[in-house]
């Protein structure tokens, strides 16, 4: 019994939890929420707001230019053009689709579904040639009973698994996987899942907004007659076809036999829905950590701050995704001998650009202080090059800078009366002695 408690405690990893047979480890419980509107991950893109912030991470990782780098001997990178990996990444991951549709597709996956998984395909060397996107809802992450990671995807056109011939295993090397924020480092979790009340909630409001002015902006009123109304369902009827509904808003009713329409006023809680559904949106936008102002909140946004709330969003949003992105990618399409020669980089420089002003400042410091050269600060501007013969490639210092040792080199031995004492020969001589003596540290 000591044994079996013992192993228990000291057993290898747990396989993914049982329970997550889609590709993420929080199910939906049958999709409800307590606004009491089905939520899932096709029912949450129809809110504008994550419509909205799904579209803004996945375009901004599928726009980034993306290369695979190999170290120089040097110490610095250089561009690997020639590797057939390059134009995979770059270009075009597989015959059907671009690099930019490839990569906004696996976002947009994991942004959902808290996991993006893509087959790899290979040649007989072992070679990455296509990259091919797979439905996170259709993958089951498990281990065999040697512990062994695999994954098991159904390829019919049903979610549900009704056939074990539509079922194929792959192996960790045919997979790319990226998985977001999860408990167990294997499998991410669905942020629409994990925030479903809230999606929820949000639903619920827009749909209220609509009913709202379906019903032309007013919650009803009260048809008052003097006598009895033989059939009042046909009165009620008569009334909402010619006056309820946006297109018939602000039409002139005209009442017949003394009747009287008294309108109900419109209560606080309904007046106040338009500021809970702001809140909402907000609340959404803070699930996918994306700026209010890039969802089209421009409340607390101005001129002086906004460009910050950019950098800001580049920095705290998408770098995050972006260290997925890379160190997936590496593990996955990289051999262990390749991973000492390449890396993969996304280029965020274009992000962070600032305004023209703000960038010539800095190009200047960089020229005049010699660590950027004319066509280093040409390549960022996106500039043909100048030749080397037109000096496109020197670095420049200032002439009144000039190393502490070297101080007085090219000044004349002056006397305590004023008079230069040696000439002009004598100090060229001096100065070639100088340079010849080896520098102490």
């Amino acid at each position: 019994m000591l044994m079996g408690i013992l192993s228990g405690l000291f057993r290898s990893r747990d396989k993914p939890v049982t329970d997550s047979t889609s590709g993420s480890a929080y199910r939906f419980l049958f999709g409800g929420s307590t606004a009491g509107k089905p939520v899932n991950e096709r029912s949450a893109m129809q809110m504008t707001a994550v419509y909205a912030c799904v579209r803004i991470l996945s375009e901004s990782i599928a726009g980034l230019p993306l290369h695979l780098y190999r170290y120089t001997d040097s110490g610095g990178k250089e561009k690997a053009v020639d590797n057939p990996l390059y134009f995979l990444l770059h270009d075009e991951p597989n015959p059907e689709m671009t690099s930019f549709v490839f990569r906004e597709t696996l976002m947009t996956h994991l942004l959902l579904w808290g996991n993006a998984y893509s087959q790899i395909i290979r040649n007989g060397k072992g070679e990455v040639i296509a990259l091919y996107p797979l439905m996170p809802n259709r993958m089951t992450v498990d281990r065999d009973n040697k512990g062994r990671l695999y994954y098991q995807y159904w390829r019919g056109k049903d979610e549900a698994k009704l056939s074990r011939d539509n079922i194929v295993i792959l192996q960790p090397s045919d997979v790319l996987h990226i998985p977001g924020l999860g408990f167990d480092g294997l499998v991410g979790y669905s942020p629409i899942a994990m925030a479903k009340n809230a999606v929820g909630m949000a639903i619920a409001c827009e749909e209220y907004g609509a009913k709202f002015f379906a019903n032309g902006a007013t919650p009803g009123g009260i048809l008052e007659h003097p006598g009895i109304v033989k059939d009042p369902a046909k009165v009620r009827e008569s009334w909402n076809a010619v006056y309820q509904g946006s297109s018939n808003a602000h039409r002139i009713a005209v009442l017949e036999e003394g009747m009287k329409y008294t309108p109900i006023g419109i209560s606080p809680e309904q007046a106040q829905f338009l500021e809970t559904r702001k809140f909402q949106i907000n609340e959404i936008a803070r699930i996918f950590r994306v700026p209010p102002h890039m969802v089209g909140d421009l409340e607390k946004s101005s001129f002086s701050n906004i460009e910050q709330q950019s950098l800001e969003f580049v920095k705290y949003t998408l770098e995050p995704w972006l260290v997925r992105w890379e160190q997936a990618m590496v593990r996955s399409l990289l051999s262990k001998s390749e991973k000492e020669q390449y890396f993969i980089k996304f280029n965020v420089d274009g992000l962070l650009r600032g305004d023209y002003e703000s960038r010539m400042n800095g190009y200047a410091t960089a020229r005049q202080n010699g660590w950027m050269s004319a066509n280093d600060i040409r390549q960022l501007e996106n500039l043909d090059r100048i030749s080397a013969a037109e000096g496109g490639d020197l670095y420049l210092i200032n002439g009144n800078m000039t190393k502490l040792a070297d101080a007085g080199i090219f000044a004349a031995k002056v006397d305590t009366k004023g008079k230069e004492e040696g000439t002009h020969e004598e100090i060229l001589e001096l100065e070639k002695q100088n340079s010849a003596e080896p520098r102490r540290n």
